[in-house]
């Protein structure tokens, strides 16, 4: 994706992608997905799809759960 492009809710990423987005090992979102707790992934053939939408929802999910796990808020990065 070049620096003009917006990325839309909708694109479709593959694995890797979503590795780097959520700062997880790709074997582990493959751990997650087989036991259905990732993000909702779409088969087609061999490879499986992710939309971007469901990344961010399944990723905001997480951050959910943490603060009523911790009650506080994650604090940003410094």
């Amino acid at each position: 994706m070049g620096p003009e492009t917006i990325p839309s809710p909708d694109d479709l990423l593959l694995l890797p992608e979503v590795a780097e987005i959520t700062r997880r090992s790709i074997d582990t979102l493959r751990w997650l997905r087989h036991r259905g707790e990732g993000p909702r992934g779409h088969r087609s053939g061999r490879r499986v799809y992710y939309r971007r939408h469901d990344v961010m929802a399944w990723l905001d999910e997480q951050e959910r759960q943490a603060e009523e796990v911790t009650g506080r808020s994650p604090q940003p990065a410094a």
